[in-house]
């Protein structure tokens, strides 16, 4: 991903050293020092000096590389994977979306704590529409075009046959990495979509939020991978 012009607090970016990962991808697959949306890259910056001890950095996927499932999120939190350097782990999100994995038998253990603690993910893999972490969690329409590349990538490097995505702003960002028409594959919690290459669940995303207000529940996610699970053994 080429880098677009920044300004003079990012002169200094190339000083910086990415943390830990759990894993190398490709680099059109995922970029660590990519900036090429320059307010995600800005508030990258400024959260290196506000919170040195966080990764700060675009956020690899996570997981088994030839999964047979992908699961697609929004994108990291700012306190959550843009603090560990994985997907969906150090704050509420990961909770109800790693445990549930376990019990289905897509992870070794329900909890995921941080790079290195030994936590497997097995024929699945997690990545986000935007790697970056956005302010007020919300990122541009820009910023999810931009980013949607890496995303295709991996669909065409590590094709899955299944694909859950977390959220209408996943679901949409699966749906033009695999160059469908936004309005052929309404979301809907707990839908399904055939796309040819593969199939598309949807289910409300695992947020603090949606759990709090019961606008999602564990028996409701735990619906949704029972069907996936059925579906990756027919």
């Amino acid at each position: 991903m080429a880098k677009a012009k920044l300004s003079e607090s990012l002169l200094n970016f190339e000083v910086w050293q990415a943390g830990a990962m759990d894993q190398q991808w490709p680099s059109s697959l995922f970029d660590v020092g990519c900036t090429a949306c320059p307010r995600l890259a800005e508030f990258h910056e400024s959260n290196r000096k506000l919170l040195p001890g966080h990764f700060n950095a675009p956020v690899p996927p996570f997981g088994d590389v030839n999964a047979e499932l992908l699961i697609v999120g929004l994108a990291p939190g700012l306190n959550g994977a843009n603090r560990t350097g994985r997907p969906f782990t150090g704050d509420f999100c990961g909770e109800l979306l790693y445990s549930t994995l376990n019990k289905f038998g897509f992870a070794n253990r329900p909890v995921s704590v941080a790079v290195g603690d030994g936590f497997a993910l097995s024929n699945a893999r997690v990545s986000n529409a935007v790697k970056c972490v956005p302010p007020q969690n919300k990122p541009l329409p820009s910023e999810i075009t931009i980013c949607n590349s890496f995303l295709t990538n991996e669909f065409a490097l590590h094709p899955p046959k299944a694909v859950l995505a977390l959220g209408l702003v996943a679901h949409q960002a699966v749906l033009k990495s695999a160059g469908q028409r936004q309005s052929a594959f309404k979301f809907g919690h707990a839908a399904q979509h055939d796309l040819g290459k593969f199939r598309l669940f949807d289910s409300y995303h695992v947020s603090r939020y949606n759990t709090q207000t019961g606008r999602l529940t564990t028996p409701m996610f735990e619906r949704v991978l029972s069907d996936i699970q059925e579906f990756l053994k027919a």
